[in-house]
């Protein structure tokens, strides 16, 4: 047929994996938005949470491009489920230390005071972030040993 175009198959993994990026990166903007309209930098662990924060949301953000315009069937000599596998668990590791360091950093604010109801919604949000990610590099797992196991 002239006009036929390849017909790409959106699988439900992938469409599991594009509402994680969704969820993670709309949680990771909270957390660093929530901390940035603060005065952060009088508590300097903040500034590593908004290193974290801020380094993983672009990197998300990136990939969720990527996974939209289905770029990574346009360059097949990268191997993605090894780079997504590596992504979302050091996202993950990166994240709960970030989230605990947020929490124990929320001790140095004075109850009541804007400042501390932002860092609180902050941990709580880092916290979420924490698990997407972590749901994320189950599914990267399971697409990484699939792909693995056919070879």
């Amino acid at each position: 047929m002239e006009g036929a175009a390849t017909r790409t198959v959106i699988t439900s993994t992938t469409v599991v994996v594009v509402l994680v990026h969704v969820t993670s990166s709309v949680f990771g903007l909270l957390v660093w938005m929530l901390i940035a309209g603060t005065e952060y930098f009088r508590v300097s662990a903040f500034g590593w949470v908004m290193f974290v924060a801020i380094l993983y949301w672009v990197l998300t953000v990136i990939f969720l491009i990527i996974y939209l315009t289905m770029a990574y069937n346009r360059i097949p000599q990268v191997p993605w489920t090894t780079v997504s596998l590596f992504f979302n668990s050091s996202a993950t590791v990166m994240y709960v230390m970030a989230a605990a360091v947020d929490a124990a950093s929320i001790s140095h604010a004075v109850k009541g005071c804007n400042n501390y109801t932002c860092w609180v919604t902050s941990t709580f949000f880092a916290f979420l972030v924490t698990l997407c990610y972590a749901g994320s590099s189950y599914l990267s797992f399971k697409s990484w040993r699939s792909r693995d196991e056919e070879q």
